[in-house]
């Protein structure tokens, strides 16, 4: 593969009882990107789930992935999905929940630390890097005493599973305007509206 690759991971945990999850907010949002392509998720060596395809006619070339090991050892399989289509760090764009973001809110970045991130502190070190792009999809805090482990295992409340469907939307065309127009444009849409 050509080096305007890109491997697009969505995080999350394995199997149908964490699906609904606000932790799974990543895989959604690569269902959604699965849909606009316009092809289904096939198992690969790596411990994932990839599609390969373009997002856009003529775009470059995308592997999007969910890696089907939990969300803690997510580094491997995306580390070795970056490897074997010879995909750099700069390629790799990570879609995540993200407590610190109200939720419905979609933030971009490349690089910074983890904050309390499991899978993306796996992903830096199977990477060796954090200048990764991330995705960054709120889900907000929870309320009172609540852990936010719990929290965010637990599935999205009736009241946020109106609006599911509008940041999941807004984070697939996150991932898209990153990969076409890069992260500064992305920003600017996505920071500000």
């Amino acid at each position: 593969m050509s080096s305007d690759t890109w491997l697009v991971a969505g995080l999350g945990n394995p199997g149908p009882g964490y699906a609904g999850n606000r932790h799974n907010v990543g895989q959604m949002v690569l269902d959604e990107l699965a849909k606009r392509v316009g092809s289904k998720f096939k198992t690969h060596p790596s411990r994932a789930q990839i599609i390969q395809g373009r997002i856009n006619v003529g775009g470059p070339r995308v592997v999007l992935a969910k890696p089907m090991t939990y969300m803690n050892l997510s580094g491997g399989p995306v580390a070795n999905l970056a490897k074997f289509f010879g995909i750099g760090v700069e390629n790799l764009i990570v879609v995540h929940d993200e407590i610190d973001i109200a939720f419905d809110t979609v933030k971009l970045k490349r690089g910074g630390g983890e904050s309390g991130h499991n899978g993306l502190r796996d992903i830096s070190k199977a990477m060796g890097s954090k200048d990764y792009l991330r995705v960054r999809a709120g889900v907000g805090r929870p309320t009172g005493r609540m852990d936010t482990a719990d929290w965010v295992l637990q599935d999205f409340s009736k009241l946020e599973k109106q609006n599911l469907p509008f940041l999941i939307d807004n984070s697939a065309d996150a991932v898209e305007l990153l990969i076409s127009s890069g992260l500064e444009t992305a920003q600017g849409k996505f920071h500000t509206s």
